[in-house]
């Protein structure tokens, strides 16, 4: 470990991002017409209307990835500057999964308001904006007041990433075990952001039985001291421990921390029940221990060294690619659903040669090692953005005229494959 340390701290020497110019600025009629005087022309051209700004500017393809640094990856709070290498791997990994420009924004400041305030002063330079390590039960109050703000898409990826990963394995499982998501019962470890967002959308997929524990135990209707996010899931029950909750689970789904599920729990899940084990890097449970008790368990870790791993990436950079090239004005939960959804599918396709090989395994296929696809399938971004906006456009959020899927497929592919800096456009 000591060694990757020190292989990791030179990595990060200078930072992980820079600037990357998509025009010449090489003769003096570049330069002209760079800076001044002819950069008045899309100035004007923008002063009389201001959505020309998606063509004559980088807004289009720029996504602003800002923090206050008060739940970073893991560490906790410990202030948006020391986070900023996490923000800037997020844009890292915005460009390589999904194509799209992304700077990061580091603020020193807490107040809900004054974070909305400041978003909202910057908006008009980005094509939307990535929420990132804002702890709960702010994260809910700052997407929502932003969302409803402003005319960009707006996204909280710790709410809702893991949702939708979890969502499409969810769908997955319950095919391959026959099971109704309304009949099943769920029961989520951690009642923070991720936590609350998964029940959410559950609950839209039509799951009706939802429990969340949290460090004090079951949410039920006897506390009094949950906050409005964790009522609205209070269920009535005398369940007060996370051994009780356990008691005929078909799903868990765990985003708290290492070694608290036993495997005395497992043992009382139902038949043929999924777990999910998100706590990083050491699960909830191991598949090795699940294994030695259950042979029946479909599992999931965020870990990328066990099958079907829970991975945001998976997530945001397609979904940004979508709604930006739809030119959406905000993020729906149709979106949302129609992400996982097309995840779900993707898992089932034929496994890309190149990913069997990058996994080292060539028998990969679709089956209870396989519910979600791998974050290195180009698919990914090609399956993923055409269903967001395809979304977006049926939903009314979006500024194309028509859409035409099959199409936007072909040019996602080009840019997947190609690896084409010209981006990809519905418009």
């Amino acid at each position: 470990m000591e060694k990757f340390k020190e292989e990791t701290l030179k990595y990060h020497e200078g930072g992980k991002t820079a600037t990357f110019l998509t025009k010449p600025c090489n003769t003096q009629e570049d330069l002209s017409m760079a800076y001044t005087p002819g950069v008045a022309y899309p100035c004007l051209e923008i002063e009389k209307d201001p959505k020309l700004a998606y063509k004559y500017t980088n807004k289009a393809n720029l996504v602003a990835v800002i923090t206050d640094g008060t739940a970073v990856l893991g560490l906790g709070d410990i202030g948006g500057l020391a986070g900023k290498p996490v923000m800037e791997g997020k844009a890292v990994l915005f460009k390589t999964f999904g194509r799209v420009d992304a700077v990061d924004i580091e603020l020193n400041i807490h107040d809900v308001d004054k974070i909305v305030e400041v978003c909202a002063a910057i908006s008009d330079t980005y094509g939307g904006i990535n929420l990132e390590d804002i702890k709960a039960p702010q994260c809910f109050e700052i997407e929502a007041k932003l969302q409803e703000k402003l005319n960009i898409p707006v996204f909280h990826d710790d709410q809702h990433g893991t949702a939708i990963i979890t969502s499409a394995g969810l769908l997955n499982a319950l095919e391959l075990t026959g099971k109704k998501i309304e009949n099943i019962k769920i029961v989520i470890i951690g009642a923070g952001a991720a936590g609350i967002a998964s029940a959410r959308m559950y609950r839209n997929l039509g799951a009706k039985h939802i429990v969340l524990v949290d460090s004090k135990g079951v949410v039920n209707t006897k506390r009094e001291d949950l906050n409005k996010y964790k009522a609205e899931f209070a269920v009535d029950t005398n369940d007060e421990t996370l051994a009780d909750a356990l008691k005929g689970a078909d799903m868990m789904l765990g985003l708290s921390g290492p070694k608290i599920v036993s495997k005395d729990m497992v043992k009382t899940m139902a038949k043929d029940a999924i777990i999910f084990a998100c706590a990083n890097p050491t699960p909830e449970i191991t598949p090795e221990e699940v294994k030695e008790v259950r042979d029946d368990i479909i599992m999931g870790t965020g870990r990328s060294d066990y099958p079907n791993q829970v991975n945001n990436v998976l997530g945001f950079p397609s979904i940004f690619r979508g709604a930006l090239d739809a030119g959406a004005t905000k993020i729906t939960e149709n979106m949302k659903i129609a992400a996982a959804h097309a995840l779900a599918d993707l898992a089932k396709e034929p496994v890309p040669y190149y990913v069997k090989a990058a996994y080292g395994k060539d028998d990969l296929e679709y089956g209870p090692e396989h519910i979600i696809p791998t974050p290195f399938s180009k698919e990914v971004m090609v399956w993923v953005a055409s269903a967001v906006a395809k979304a977006a456009y049926e939903d009314g959020v979006s500024s194309i005229k028509t859409c035409d899927v099959e199409n936007y497929k072909k040019q996602l592919r080009e840019v997947a494959y190609l690896d084409s800096e010209e981006g990809s456009s519905l418009k």
